[in-house]
């Protein structure tokens, strides 16, 4: 069996980066993004990053690191509104920016990860989403057509997997994960635990080993709030 284990993140991305290439990278906010992975992307130095992802991450925190050293050239994404640098380099036309509807983003790396280049919609239809996009009517109904996401690259967050790489999602974490797991030539997956072949119940794998193809133990980790909302301490 080949070992799909490695001892790091910079290990696992090993021969994997290159400038210019394209990432999908899953998570949703700072739930289930893949941290140490990250991390590895932006002390290798790679740039001019495409990157597939719901958002940016936070300032500071998720793909926000690779904003902040300058190494993302285009983001692909639903929803950007947590991220002030990511508005800043936006504005001043340093980053360009493909926006897409969360559900068509989704349904864009799943085409990708089944081989279907491309489908057709209703979502945009009639707004700024459809501009310079091909439009088809059905039933005399308009549809627009998206394209099919494939990258170079895949990074996911899970949270157990067996040492074939059958991986399981902890709930809200499993977001975009899995369509990204399978939208790319390599997914590089990092989990909180790893155990024995033959231990998980397949009916609870939610992506099948045959998609990762390198994995790394990211554990322990540090839970990240992005908003903290208190209310004042009721008097005794």
């Amino acid at each position: 069996m080949v070992n799909k284990l490695y001892p790091d993140a910079a290990a696992a991305l090993d021969g994997l980066l290159f400038d210019g290439m394209h990432l999908c990278a899953g998570g949703f906010g700072l739930c289930g993004i893949p941290e140490r992975l990250i991390d590895a992307i932006r002390d290798s130095g790679v740039k001019d990053l495409t990157i597939a992802s719901n958002n940016a991450g936070i300032d500071g925190e998720g793909l926000g690191k690779l904003l902040r050293t300058r190494q993302v050239k285009k983001m692909i994404s639903s929803y950007v509104g947590e991220n002030k640098e990511f508005e800043r380099q936006f504005l001043a036309g340093e980053l360009e920016v493909e926006f897409c509807p969360q559900g068509t983003l989704a349904e864009r790396c799943r085409a990708g990860g089944a081989g279907i280049p491309g489908f057709y919609t209703k979502t945009g239809v009639g707004t700024q989403v459809a501009e310079g996009k091909e439009v088809k009517t059905f039933d005399g109904q308009d549809y627009i057509l998206e394209r099919g996401i494939f990258a170079d690259v895949a990074v996911i967050k899970g949270w157990k997997a067996d040492e074939s790489g059958n991986l399981i999602f902890r709930k809200t974490a499993r977001n975009f994960n899995q369509p990204m797991a399978t939208a790319a030539k390599i997914c590089v997956a990092e989990v909180e635990e790893v155990v024995p072949t033959g231990t998980l119940d397949p009916d609870a794998i939610h992506l099948p080993g045959i998609y990762v193809k390198r994995m790394i133990v990211g554990a322990p980790y540090e839970k990240k709030i992005e908003f903290r909302t208190t209310r004042p301490r009721e008097a005794a």
